[in-house]
């Protein structure tokens, strides 16, 4: 069966994949696959694009979003048609366009916001996995075929086994059993800059220790020749932070990395 991994470490945002899903799918009609796409409010693949922290502490990450072509689909299960919506044997989920009612029962049931509605002719829409393409001998997707960075990988789910004992799912806690990973989805960072406020300049080399509250685990990193410090890849939790340098303590409790956090300057 068919699986995506994609890398967002690769991904630089450069919506190649987002603007080729519009060009294949606005104004053609791919029955009994799926109807045209408007050409506006709809992206079946979707670039989300986050910045995150604050100035000057920022970073910027891209995500394709698609259909998950979930094993488990609520959506399958929400459809009230018999076979509106149905998954293929190579594990693409499709909504039939000749079936669909319109009841929008799925596009409730989605925990991705992945199904739109098409007012025009009053169905549902989503990625199809570009299934009349494969259905005509392509091995993957347009999207997958524009992307310059390799950043988006399509083929059977063995031959990837690799890269997806390496990635994660979107909400896993919907038990959806989706079959698109992602590799490398960017974690919480804090960051902050220390400096001696008696001749304003920088501190370098400063030891910064963090410990996560809730595993006891502790990283540590020292201030560059910008007095910056940077802890990357940090899970949800609860931290405590302390600075040291020139014999001198700085101590933070509670920082909570529900969000990245830019601790701004520092006076030690």
């Amino acid at each position: 069966m068919k699986v995506f991994v994609i890398d967002l470490a690769r991904c630089n945002g450069c919506y190649n994949c987002q603007v080729i899903c519009k060009d294949e799918h606005v104004e053609n009609d791919w029955s009994p696959i799926a109807k045209p796409q408007p050409d506006t409010g709809q992206f079946w693949l979707k670039m989300i694009q986050e910045t995150r922290g604050t100035i000057p502490k920022v970073r910027v990450s891209y995500q394709p979003k698609l259909c998950m072509h979930c094993d488990n689909a609520p959506c399958m299960k929400a459809c009230p048609e018999q076979g509106a919506i149905y998954k293929r044997p190579d594990g693409l989920v499709i909504i039939d366009p000749e079936k669909c009612s319109g009841c929008r029962e799925c596009i409730n049931a989605c925990p991705y916001e992945s199904i739109y509605f098409n007012e025009e002719i009053n169905i549902a829409q989503k990625c199809t996995g570009c299934a009349h393409l494969l259905d005509d001998n392509w091995k993957e997707p347009r999207c997958v075929d524009a992307c310059m960075t390799d950043a988006i990988k399509f083929g059977e789910e063995s031959d990837l086994q690799d890269l997806i004992s390496k990635a994660e799912v979107l909400l896993p806690e919907h038990e959806t059993s989706p079959r698109i990973y992602y590799m490398n989805i960017p974690k919480k960072f804090i960051a902050g800059t220390v400096y001696n406020p008696e001749i304003n300049e920088i501190i370098e080399d400063a030891v910064c220790t963090l410990t996560d509250s809730d595993s006891g685990k502790q990283f540590t990193a020292t201030t560059d020749g910008f007095g910056d410090f940077w802890f990357e890849g940090l899970e949800k939790s609860i931290f405590y932070l302390k600075i040291e340098a020139e014999g001198r303590i700085k101590e933070f409790n509670s920082i909570n990395t529900v969000k990245d956090v830019n601790l701004g300057d520092i006076p030690l």
